[in-house]
């Protein structure tokens, strides 16, 4: 397992210290899963289930058509 150092200015310190306090886990622990939640690369479940949710959403394929092309000025 790795290790790192973290310079905190004490507001920041005192943040850390309340909210591993408050879920009941090591400082280390409540960082390491904050760094996991805002580092990962997957989509959240709640904007994943928006997926289809609105019916009048234009979508790409739903016109396959190109558009017209603009007639030419001949020189």
């Amino acid at each position: 397992m790795s290790q790192i150092t973290l310079y905190l200015d004490e507001a920041t310190q005192a943040l850390v210290d309340q909210a591993a306090q408050a879920q009941g886990v090591s400082k280390s622990r409540w960082v390491a899963e904050i760094i996991r939640k805002h580092a990962a690369h997957e989509w959240p479940a709640d904007c994943l289930a928006l997926a289809g949710q609105f019916p009048d959403f234009p979508l790409r394929d739903d016109d396959n058509q190109p558009p017209a092309d603009t007639p030419r000025v001949g020189f």
